[in-house]
């Protein structure tokens, strides 16, 4: 998601009450707009608290006359977000059409925030983009089909320089979130260079990227449902496992065993791909989980408990201390229930001035992989 430095234009005066123990009273009002903004147009907060979903109707704001005003709770930390009109194509910048930072707000107490919103992107053609992507990266398929969910997605795939060789058979590593993987022409601000990195290593392995689906992430990356958003990661998992590895073995010459599937992801695309793993050991034995949202995934506790005892790979968990309020206590709960119920091995790499950004997985992934793909 978008990089987290501090924006101007945040003013902020504390309230009274609690609204709940563990939460605060938070009021978000948009007090100026665009003289060209859409009188009838809704507005929507995206940030590090709703898993970037820009166009979430339960951070929706209520049209009061000129204003726009919303009201939440949240527990005490620092947070990150974007007003958006409903996408990523609709979202605030600065009157140039430049981006702006993600706005940044802290909550100890009940507070109030007073925003204004300068210009929105599609009031600006967005210069194209050239693709980064290495020659050993090709689009397996532009519409691969998800038969559990009735859908399709672009799937990309990573070749090692000398697979044509024939010589050898290779580990395979499935990643989440494929637009942001290999290239900067597809990503949402920034890729992971995981091509570039694979192609000045060396490191004999097959990457298998599956795009995510945009305003359906939420629910596909989810197992649970998150208040009125029905979860759909139960489905998503079983295609990865049921679905996408049998294909993958069928075609290309990969090592068919448990221990040579790492399964990759950060935010929600860590929740689900800690999620397969924990789901189907007998097919994943091993996972890449960044800054996974775990806060998003209620009974997911449970969940450990009924079947770590199953997991026997290796898992690298990583999350920053500047990301979000509850990310490391989140991930180090879920973890310390892995480490308690499983045999399996665990890397937790914690940083303390790491945020939820691109550039930072893109900086640890290297260091998962390595270890992940260690005997």
């Amino acid at each position: 998601m978008p990089s987290f430095v501090n924006l101007k234009f945040i003013t902020c005066s504390l309230l009274l009450p609690l609204a709940a123990a563990g939460q605060y009273n938070v009021s978000v009002a948009v007090t100026q707009l665009p003289p060209y903004h859409p009188q009838q147009a809704d507005l929507f907060l995206a940030g590090s608290f709703n898993g970037w979903n820009p166009a979430d109707t339960a951070y929706r704001f209520q049209h009061e006359g000129n204003t726009y005003r919303l009201n939440i709770s949240l527990p005490p930390g620092e947070y990150v977000c974007k007003i958006t009109r409903g996408s990523w194509e609709k979202t605030e910048c600065k009157t140039d059409g430049s981006d702006i930072p993600n706005r940044v707000f802290r909550i100890g107490r009940d507070t109030a925030i007073n925003w204004r919103v300068d210009c929105w992107t599609d009031r600006f053609p967005r210069p194209a983009r050239l693709s980064t992507a290495s020659p050993q990266v090709q689009v397996l398929d532009t519409a691969f089909l998800i038969p559990q969910l009735n859908r399709t997605r672009r799937i990309w795939i990573y070749l090692p320089k000398d697979y044509a060789s024939g010589q050898r058979r290779y580990p395979v590593v499935y990643m989440q979130d494929g637009q942001n993987v290999f290239d900067d022409a597809t990503s949402f601000s920034g890729e992971w260079g995981v091509d570039e990195y694979l192609d000045s290593t060396g490191t004999p392995c097959i990457v298998v990227a599956i795009d995510h689906g945009a305003q359906q992430r939420l629910k596909e990356y989810n197992p649970y449902n998150l208040d009125s958003i029905a979860g759909e990661g139960k489905k998503y998992a079983a295609f990865l496992a049921k679905t996408l590895v049998p294909y993958i073995d069928k075609k290309f010459c990969t090592r068919p065993h448990a221990r040579d599937r790492i399964l990759a992801g950060s935010s929600m695309g860590g929740l689900i791909s800690f999620y397969t793993a924990l789901m189907y050991p007998e097919i994943f034995g091993g996972a890449a989980v960044l800054s996974p949202a775990f806060w998003t995934a209620r009974p997911l506790a449970e969940t450990v408990k009924e079947k770590a005892k199953s997991f026997q790979g290796k898992m690298f968990a990583y999350a920053g201390e500047k990301e979000s309020a509850k990310m490391v206590s989140d991930m180090q709960s879920i973890f310390g229930l892995m480490q308690q119920n499983s045999k399996g091995k665990y890397q937790i790499d914690i940083n303390p001035e790491g945020r939820h950004t691109e550039s930072e997985w893109r900086k640890v992934f290297p260091k998962a992989l390595e270890w992940l793909l260690g005997r």
